[in-house]
């Protein structure tokens, strides 16, 4: 049904309610209408809001939509208010119209109005002119070709935007485009576009009436010849990349269907946030159409790449307040004077202050024993964050997450995250981390592979999971799809056994066209647990991530003046927490289960927690054996799988000269502990002490405190000079805070340095 036909073609149910049901009323014009009541029946929100607005055109007012209400138990909308356009009182056009209808989800799924208010404070128009948008079904003229001269690049580029899907900003700037324009209408799947130009038009203009701003959101392409297929608007308040942003839903999304046509196959007109009306807006800004759309390219270039056309900001706006550097600045010198070794920058582009990183010294020599995994932890682009705080996460040696660094980012650009990159390698001294958990986004990988060019990226579950239920719809619902998708995921031991499982996936199911699957297999390397666990990510688990560092000191909400405060709190709280498992792992023994020496000497080596992991791996040796299967040289191979289960098999490698073993099974390379299948070939082989080299310094007791066992593992002299440099000045740290702590022990103290330096000058 179109909204044409509203008025002599809706139906609605009624229930019993404490409101008086009106019957319908007769219009001069002939056509009929329900008054609203409570108990009216709707099969969706959309459907009441249809009804309402039909009402209110025959009634001679325009309506807004208001609050929703979400459940507590799973977030879902179980409630809606649609209000007069004059309710409140935020424009001069509002007088605070108390009329109103909020509709309720019942148990059935049918929405129910529950309350509701006729009476208005303003004359109401019954003129007629008052009357409901209209899709025009004209069909729009194939737009000519055009050139677009690309001020960054100075390429030429001849598109025909209709079968390109390439929007041009340019052009539309230039097009006079008032707000009463023949393409003013309500969107819905089928509607067909002459070009995506003509469906941005179309859905901007329908944004501007309805009370939102959109945005140009994803595109998707043909893994044949590159050309865009499948465009998404989405309203300007989705995401949470900015406090701005609440991650509203609303969007709409065009597929190209044969060489010159662009439908609508995908919508949703759900906002979680308060709409504006039209009224509102052109009162606000004073701005048509043409106005806003041109200020809004000021800071715009379109550029080519890979044979479309894309948007970059010349001028790049700070997302930060401006409140918030001058308080963190004041803080950052205040530490300074406290801590030699903090370390801070401010960006600045065209003279603003952009993006911000610091570290405390604590932070800095942590991350010359823990920085050989980072989590950038960004939890604010996932929630409506008031401020958007990335902080750089390590693994201690007691598993615990350490603090590697933190950094406010200005805006969601490649050059903000490719500056906070760079100020944290100046900070650790040029150390780069062998494995990073970053986001997926193209602008993260970029600024990745561009800083830390050595460095294994790899993909934030959280992200892979939300793209998994987006794009694979109804097929992640079906349970032989899903088993098959993570068995192929999960239990693939080689790549030759994934790609063949992936194959059949894809051909089982038809979805060789599934664009972000493509995307995906491309970028295997970063997500997929067999290529992950060649990398060492300090144990973190495939399908998860690091513990949350500021946990719940950090809330979403936190005001400016309670966020460095709740920051410090968070820091000594976990940094306590690392003391406490460091008293307990000096002064206390594990329980011992066996006579092994390898637990022995494992039990004097690694910390509580780390021991842990390595006896349980040791006592579940014990249900496995070993067979021989191959000798080449000093070289044999074993086939070690569990007593009574022939499924779980892997190969070991054992060098018999050098005492050299792997294992198929990557856990040493993905955790840094040896894996049961390892240790029973030690098992058969009686070796009867660890090889020092697979007992990582990291995980062991003395591991923050700098006791080198084997050079060889602090990486080159630049690595060995920074540790030593941060070893030394963290134990004069603790020193100074205990010789200063009265006259005598600050004397003795002294005796104790001067005694020292002698002692050094000696050995040169």
């Amino acid at each position: 049904m179109n909204r044409q036909d509203l008025g002599n073609t809706m139906t609605v149910r009624t229930k019993p309610g404490p409101a008086v049901f009106r019957t319908n009323r007769q219009r001069e014009d002939g056509e009929s209408r329900i008054d609203p009541c409570v108990g009216l029946e709707f099969d969706s929100a959309e459907a009441a809001q249809e009804y309402y607005t039909s009402y209110a055109t025959q009634s001679g007012f325009r309506i807004r939509i208001g609050q929703l209400y979400r459940s507590r138990v799973d977030g879902s909308i179980i409630s809606r208010r649609y209000v007069c356009s004059r309710e409140g009182f935020q424009t001069p056009v509002r007088t605070g119209c108390p009329a109103f209808i909020r509709v309720q989800k019942g148990d059935s799924g049918k929405w129910v109005l529950a309350n509701i208010k006729t009476e208005h404070n303003h004359d109401l128009d019954n003129s007629g002119e008052i009357c409901p948008s209209i899709i025009q079904s004209k069909a729009f003229p194939t737009p000519k070709p055009i050139t677009v001269v690309s001020s960054r690049t100075g390429i030429r580029s001849l598109e025909d935007d209709a079968l390109s899907g390439v929007i041009d900003l340019k052009r539309l700037k230039q097009e006079e485009i008032e707000p009463e324009s023949e393409l003013r209408g309500e969107p819905c799947k089928g509607l067909e576009f002459a070009s995506a130009n003509e469906a941005y038009k179309f859905y901007y203009t329908y944004a501007a009436n309805m009370g939102f701003k959109v945005r140009i959101g994803q595109l998707f392409r043909s893994k044949n010849d590159g050309s865009i297929t499948s465009r998404r608007f989405v309203c300007s308040k989705e995401g949470h990349q900015h406090p701005s942003r609440v991650g509203c839903g609303a969007f709409m999304r065009i597929q190209r269907q044969g060489t010159c046509r662009w439908v609508v196959d995908r919508l949703s007109k759900e906002h979680n946030h308060e709409l504006h009306s039209s009224e509102d807006e052109s009162q606000r800004n004073g701005k048509s159409f043409k106005e806003e759309f041109c200020n809004g390219l000021e800071n715009l270039d379109l550029f080519e790449t890979n044979g479309g056309l894309s948007l970059v900001k010349r001028d790049r706006g700070s997302g930060i307040g401006s409140r918030w550097y001058d308080v963190l600045l004041e803080h950052f010198q205040t530490r300074q004077s406290e801590d030699t070794g903090f370390f801070y920058a401010v960006e600045v582009d065209n003279g603003r202050c952009m993006s911000v990183f610091w570290a405390d010294g604590r932070s800095r020599f942590s991350c010359t024993q823990f920085g050989d995994t980072v989590v950038l932890d960004t939890s604010y682009r996932r929630s409506s964050y008031t401020v958007p705080l990335a902080s750089f996460v390590g693994v201690n040696h007691h598993r615990q997450p350490v603090l590697l660094g933190c950094a406010l980012i200005s805006d969601e650009s490649e050059e903000s995250f490719t500056w906070v990159f760079q100020a944290w390698v100046r900070a650790m001294s040029g150390k780069r981390p062998v494995s990073i958990i970053a986001d997926q986004d193209q602008f993260i990988q970029n600024s990745i592979a561009q800083v830390f060019p050595g460095t294994h990226h790899r993909f934030s579950p959280w992200q892979i999971l939300a793209k998994e239920h987006e794009n694979l719809g109804v097929l992640r619902s079906m349970g032989e799809f899903k088993f098959e998708y993570e068995t192929c995921i999960s239990q693939s031991q080689t790549a030759s056994e994934f790609d063949s499982a992936w194959a059949v996936l894809i051909s089982k199911y038809n979805l060789q066209e599934n664009t972000w699957l493509n995307e995906m297999y491309r970028m295997r390397k970063s997500w997929v647990p067999l290529y992950i666990r060649g990398t060492f990510f300090a144990g973190i688990p495939v399908d998860g991530t690091a513990k949350s560092y500021f946990g719940t000191f950090l809330t979403p909400q936190v005001p400016l003046t309670e966020f460095l405060t709740l920051y410090e709190k968070a820091i000594e709280h976990n940094r306590e927490e690392e003391r406490k498992e460091d008293f307990n792992s000096f002064n206390s023994q594990p329980v011992l289960h066996t006579k092994d020496p390898l637990e022995e000497q494992c039990s004097q080596l690694y910390t509580i927690t780390v021991f842990k992991v390595f006896q349980k791996e040791l006592l579940e040796s014990y249900s496995y054996v070993g067979l021989k299967i191959n000798i080449e040289g000093a070289i044999s191979r074993y086939l070690v799988q569990r007593c009574g289960n022939g499924d779980e098999r892997n190969t070991v490698a054992f060098n018999a000269s050098n005492l050299n073993i792997s294992c198929s099974c990557r856990m040493f390379e993905f955790e840094g502990v040896l894996c049961r299948h390892a240790l029973k070939v030690f098992q058969i082989m009686n070796i009867r002490e660890i090889p020092s080299r697979y007992i990582l310094h990291r995980w062991t007791k003395n591991a923050k405190y700098g006791i080198l066992r084997d050079v060889d593992s602090c990486g080159g002299s630049q690595d060995l000079k920074a540790l030593m440099v941060w070893c030394l000045r963290e134990e004069a740290n603790s020193y100074i805070d205990a010789g200063a702590d009265s006259i005598e022990r600050y004397k003795l103290a002294f005796e104790i340095l001067q005694e020292g330096r002698r002692n050094l000058c000696w050995q040169n």
